[in-house]
């Protein structure tokens, strides 16, 4: 089978270097090249191995090659809803790094676009295929932990002086940075919030008023969601989490980088008993499946398990929370 020949467009997004080792490393594209148009950003990372033997090409050549089906946008955030519009344009499949710009109108726009042309559009939430969450849509889809009536999701991480200035020319704070991941699979269990509310608070003794510990509440008519995403938390990776309750079952998904599960069940289901006990989840590499997924999604192999529509529900939703402007 041909391979589906792919760009990326920036380097200076967090997951950049790892969703170009993520497809370097696939079976399924061919990476024809990289495009920076900012001087420094090109000079930190031309000579580092991700890029190695890679094309540094002009973006507009990557835009206009009617061979390239794909482009991974991995820009910084301010600029990613442009390029993605101008790959949307010219008729690509785009991988879209997150949050999905500033400009709810903007990405709206780019999403109907798409729609029209029937052009994938994957969002960069790295939980979409982690193994902990494929095991809670198993459990889901059999029916075995119930209705779903509470969700509690922590994400978080310790964060210096030094890597907080490089954040404070955002807007959203850390909720925007890092929520989204979150937040993208609590609204794919539960769906649009009846109401929201949020707490956000500078706690850090580091003066520079940065919003970094936040908590949003989502209210459903029969359940509700919590939400809290801090870079004040000393080993916050460790305890990044996903605990699903149900009226039949919990599932407990921690730590979330490197996945280890508790499930319990009012009755014994398939090969799990009745009560607590500890489910082995398979290594979790960033990446890795969502370009495979991608892949298969541009091969008409399998239809988009998230939908246009539920894209935009984030992008709001993470908005609103963030206390950032939604018009």
């Amino acid at each position: 089978m041909a391979k589906i020949k792919i760009g990326q467009i920036g380097v200076g997004h967090a997951h950049a270097s790892g969703k170009a080792r993520a497809i370097k490393g696939s079976k399924d594209f061919e990476f024809v090249g990289v495009a920076e148009s900012d001087s420094r950003l090109r000079s930190m990372w031309e000579n580092d191995d991700t890029y190695a033997g890679l094309d540094w090409l002009p973006q507009e050549q990557l835009i206009n090659d009617d061979s390239v089906q794909a482009i991974a946008i991995e820009t910084n955030v301010p600029d990613l809803l442009d390029v993605a519009e101008a790959c949307i344009d010219a008729g690509k499949h785009i991988h879209l790094d997150k949050p999905a710009g500033f400009s709810l109108p903007q990405f709206k726009s780019i999403l109907d676009q798409a729609a029209k042309k029937h052009l994938i559009v994957q969002m960069g939430y790295m939980y979409r295929t982690h193994p902990g969450v494929q095991l809670l849509e198993n459990l889901l889809e059999k029916g075995w932990l119930g209705e779903i009536f509470a969700v509690n999701a922590v994400i978080g991480k310790l964060m210096n002086e030094s890597s907080r200035r490089g954040m404070l020319g955002q807007p959203g704070g850390i909720m925007f940075e890092l929520g989204g991941h979150m937040l993208d699979i609590v609204l794919h269990l539960l769906g649009k919030p009846e109401s929201i509310h949020t707490i956000n608070q500078h706690s850090s003794p580091i003066d520079d008023g940065y919003l970094d510990n936040m908590l949003a509440v989502f209210e459903y008519a029969t359940a509700h969601a919590t939400l809290h995403c801090s870079c004040d938390e000393v080993d916050g990776f460790a305890r990044r989490q996903l605990v699903v309750c149900g009226t039949e079952g919990t599932l407990e998904i921690r730590p979330m980088p490197n996945p280890s599960a508790k499930l319990a069940l009012t009755q014994e289901r398939g090969r799990f008993r009745k009560g607590w006990q500890e489910v082995e989840l398979p290594k979790y590499i960033r990446y890795v499946d969502d370009i495979a997924e991608l892949a298969r999604q541009i091969r008409h192999e399998e239809d988009p398990r998230y939908k246009y529509e539920h894209d935009l529900l984030v992008q709001e939703t993470l908005l609103k929370i963030s206390d950032v402007p939604v018009d």
